[in-house]
């Protein structure tokens, strides 16, 4: 069996109190712990209040709480009535056909996450000489965290984005289905490729060139209205003939499956025990004397980030607010995404969330003298962290053997795509979806044709990188050597899916209904929950939303509806559709920045 980071650092955790009717989160917490090498135990002097607590014999306890932000009145969070309230059902249900949830504990994994990060973060503090005794978690800052770039988009004060829910045909995108009935995913990351292989199969250039836009911008927007005639075209096609289109144009094919068929690959055994791979190197440890943190934990700690997109930018992102020095590394000119709109002060404000804490240096890794740059920064760094594709660290001679040449002591951090799955395609979130069962799963739930064009394992696998990198870096200060992290898109689809599999079943009724003037998500956990509803409503929930029970929704407001439901302990929350609301959100707007647009502050604070 593999090492795990935490192994054998004797570092203890406790779980503590989880909210009653949001059990996956403790399940995923709990998991996540183990997964890192934490050991459970009888912690002395663990809040009531405390999510978990954890313990390292160098340091000391650290407690973590999850704050109650989500609405006065204890109401019962849940992960459906959070990725209402967060608008995380907003940008799902932009290509979906309407706000629903994604049908998988997604903010469960992604808060777990979060709270075991802050509280690693905490004991690293301690180590270094900081006071980090307790800390808060907020459940809504992290759903907020997960559509951090769409609310950008929304809340720009110049061309914001105005995407609603349902605007776009949830049959007129992505995935692709043949004449032999084979759902695919596309993928390729040039013009070209698409072009050629439209071509290949008889599609008139302007057409192709109309798809390609919508294609493309399918991870910024999370729709893509592919005309109809590219899926009517592909409908008539045998999958056998795309896939040789697609060989001769150069692009990939994926196909999308169950989660069975992923549990029968060769690497899963592997890669399903952890999506964190550990690798640690021998050598004589030279930690350089660091900052003394006093507000934050990570503070003392410099990152040097080479990062594109999504996935390890925001894994750059957490690290920096948690107190790190993140210096990120752009080629000349700058990241070409810094140019795409919505633009506010010369910059994307997509780009701007992800990287706003951070330093930029402009480096032209491929030339020699670049290399060279890079080596003299990480020479006074603790962590490089990068997202390249594989076997380039290697060709540019930057790989972990290289780093810890120069520091031995160095945290090397890779956020990959495919971790050790040998698959002949690009690792994007689109075809890691596909491939590992998240995308059938989402379109079993959803009643859509494959999975979300929100970006799902993007942000999750940035969330998983930043986690491992804090847990490698505690590792570090326990014993002095350096070591290689590694985490993958697919495996954070994988921990996704074997948490959704650990959830137990909710028996009743969880459903997004309309009401006067909006949606209502409704999560009935307990059968006490069905009956509750049943006398709100007058008729017997059967877990299938009736026409009958639309209509009695449909005759008042969601506050009221909340008030009501609320009143007999019935999980509920309004649905958030137009994210530029939510900057003047009572409950939301305390957890974001407003400026040239909303940016997500902090999801933790530490006392």
């Amino acid at each position: 069996m593999a090492e795990t980071i935490l192994e054998n650092l004797g570092v203890n955790w406790r779980p503590g109190t989880v909210p009653q009717d949001w059990t996956e989160l403790g399940a995923s917490v709990s998991r996540q712990a183990a997964l890192l090498g934490m050991q459970e135990a009888n912690l002395v002097d663990n809040p009531a209040d405390a999510l978990c607590s954890l313990h390292h014999p160098k340091a000391g306890a650290v407690h973590v709480g999850l704050g109650d932000d989500i609405g006065s009145g204890s109401p019962h969070i849940t992960e459906s009535t959070l990725q209402a309230v967060c608008g995380l059902m907003s940008v799902h249900g932009r290509a979906s056909g309407g706000p629903q949830p994604l049908g998988l504990p997604y903010l469960s994994v992604l808060t777990g996450a979060v709270t075991l990060q802050s509280g690693l973060a905490g004991l690293l503090g301690q180590m270094n000489g900081g006071a980090f005794e307790k800390v808060e978690v907020s459940a809504l800052a992290c759903g907020l965290l997960s559509v951090s770039q769409y609310l950008a988009g929304a809340s720009a004060q110049e061309d914001p984005e105005q995407i609603a829910p349902g605007s776009t045909d949830p049959v007129l995108r992505p995935p692709f289905t043949s004449a032999d009935g084979v759902v695919f995913e596309i993928e390729t990351l040039d013009s070209a490729p698409w072009r050629r292989f439209w071509e290949i199969l008889g599609l008139d250039p302007e057409t192709a060139g109309r798809a390609w836009t919508a294609f493309l911008l399918r991870y910024a927007k999370a729709i893509a209205p592919i005309p109809g005639v590219c899926l009517q075209l592909l409908s008539e096609v045998p999958y056998s003939r795309i896939s040789e289109a697609a060989g001769k144009a150069g692009l990939a094919l994926v196909p999308v499956r169950t989660l069975d068929q992923r549990r029968k690959d060769p690497d899963y055994a592997r890669d399903a025990v952890s999506p964190w791979k550990i690798s640690c190197d021998s050598g004589l440890p030279y930690l350089r004397h660091g900052v003394r943190p006093n507000e934050l934990p990570l503070q003392g700690i410099r990152v040097i980030e080479s990062c594109r997109r999504i996935q390890g930018p925001l894994a750059g992102h957490m690290l920096a607010m948690l107190g790190a020095e993140v210096i990120r590394l752009e080629p000349p000119g700058g990241d070409p995404l810094r140019a795409m709109p919505p633009v506010a002060n010369g910059c994307s404000v997509r780009f701007d969330a992800l990287n706003h804490l951070k330093q930029v240096r402009q480096v032209d890794i491929k030339s020699e003298a670049g290399r060279r740059q890079v080596y003299e920064y990480v020479r006074e760094s603790d962590v490089f962290l990068h997202n390249w594709a594989p076997g380039k660290a290697a060709q540019l001679r930057l790989d972990a053997e290289d780093m810890h040449a120069i520091r031995p002591d160095l945290v090397y951090s890779y956020a990959g795509g495919w971790g050790d799955a040998n698959i002949a395609a690009p690792g994007t979130d689109f075809t890691v979806q596909a491939w590992s069962g998240v995308a059938s799963a989402i379109a079993a739930s959803n009643g859509i044709r494959g999975g979300s064009l929100f970006t799902v394992l993007d942000v999750l696998g940035g969330v998983v990188a930043s986690l491992g990198t804090t847990a490698a870096l505690l590792r570090r200060a326990s014993t002095g050597l350096g070591c290689s992290v590694e985490s993958s898109l697919l495996g954070a689809a994988d921990l996704l899916m074997q948490s959704a599999s650990l959830s137990q079943a909710k028996g009743g009724f969880s459903k997004v209904l309309p009401t006067r003037d909006g949606m209502l998500a409704i999560e009935c956990t307990t059968e006490g929950h069905r009956q509750a509803l049943d006398r709100i409503l007058g008729m017997t929930c059967s877990g299938q939303a009736t026409q009958a029970q639309q209509i009695s929704l449909a005759s008042d407001p969601s506050d009221i509806w909340v008030s009501r439901l609320r009143l007999e302990g019935i999980p509920c929350s309004p649905v958030v559709s137009n994210l530029a609301d939510m900057a003047t959100h009572g409950q939301l707007a305390r957890h974001l920045n407003h400026k040239s647009y909303s940016s997500v502050n902090c999801p933790w604070s530490f006392s």
